[in-house]
């Protein structure tokens, strides 16, 4: 019989923002479903979800794929985080989508985020002169070239790395600030969006480990005259993607107006520096949308005015944004 590595991974309860634990647990024989998968424990007074003299939590696999790393028969294992009585954890997140999602389920609705992030080595972005700054940013958006862009080895492994796991990567690109890339997941449904972004992001920590390459999630990585970083989420339900979807479009931008403070609270911490009205972003203190305006808080594709159906495209989440959250505030706000 064979010995499986499945690695689990889970959120923590640091604040503002979680981040992701794993560890490895062997399994006897291959996994083939969801429920050959067990419950584990870890110590939830390690990681800000548990006290010293209560300190047990429980990981419920939710998800899992093949383990690209390791190879093999070896498995990745996205977990919700339960209490010891079996509970949603007060830091699972997950567990309101699941809510949002069963409710929703009828309009059909899909998600694609597109996760920005910055490469550090150093203490500064990769890429970057040990003092001082590079040229201006201009040259670096999906720049080709030794000058242009610094990291591509780590896009490389990372996206080849999605892809045998299994996960809809979209694709990848690099950035307006040098050191700064992308890579997208979706169209999918909204449980496996927020699932398959926490495992992408992981593959990307666990890769850049290997090659000695930081990843910064945070809004505004470096001041001044420099791109911001996010996580622009685009969403539609079936009546958007239909015929005649602009208008069902146009309800949803009306609605989400009228949450925008509800939203930001939830669209990542420190998004304050990085939504100013400038580089590309809308004012955090205010809220528009139109057509193919990158610096509105809701862009409406120019593929979908022209097609009359389609998506929008939400350009106000950080790009350290938890997407179990905004997800389920993009299905309480758009899907009434």
């Amino acid at each position: 019989m064979s010995r499986i590595k499945a690695e689990y991974l889970w959120l923590d309860g640091c604040k503002p923002t979680a981040k992701l634990r794993s560890k490895t647990k062997i399994l006897e024989g291959a996994v083939s479903r969801l429920e050959d998968i067990p419950v584990w424990g870890f110590d939830g007074s390690s990681t800000e979800q548990a006290v010293g003299h209560a300190s047990d939590c429980l990981l419920q696999p939710v998800h899992f794929v093949p383990d690209p790393i390791r190879g093999g028969e070896h498995i990745l294992v996205m977990c919700e985080v339960l209490t010891a009585e079996g509970m949603p954890h007060v830091s699972n997140t997950r567990a309101r989508l699941r809510q949002e999602a069963t409710r929703t389920a009828p309009q059909e609705p899909w998600f694609g985020i597109e996760q920005e992030y910055t490469m550090i080595k150093n203490g500064k972005p990769l890429g970057w002169p040990a003092d001082g700054y590079p040229r201006p940013q201009g040259d670096f958006y999906c720049g080709v070239g030794s000058e242009m862009v610094s990291g591509r080895p780590l896009v490389e492994a990372h996206m080849e790395a999605c892809l045998k796991a299994g996960l809809k990567i979209a694709g990848v690109n690099a950035e307006v600030m040098l050191g700064q890339w992308e890579f997208q997941i979706g169209p999918v449904p909204p449980l496996r969006v927020g699932d398959e972004l926490w495992i992408a992001r992981w593959l990307l920590l666990r890769l850049g480990e290997d090659m000695g390459i930081d990843i910064s999630l945070a809004p505004k990585p470096v001041a001044g005259d420099w791109n911001g970083t996010g996580a622009h989420t685009n969403f539609s339900t079936r009546a958007m993607r239909d015929s005649g979807g602009l208008t069902t479009v146009d309800t949803a931008c009306r609605a989400l107006s009228t949450a925008h403070e509800k939203h930001i609270a939830v669209y990542g911490a420190g998004n304050e520096a990085r939504l100013t009205g400038k580089h590309e972003t809308c004012s955090i203190t205010q809220f528009r949308y139109g057509v193919s305006d990158r610096g509105a808080s809701i862009r409406i594709p120019i593929f979908t005015a022209k097609a009359g159906c389609g998506y929008l495209e939400d350009r106000r989440p950080a790009a350290n944004m938890d997407p179990y959250q905004v997800c389920a505030m993009l299905l309480e706000t758009a899907c009434k």
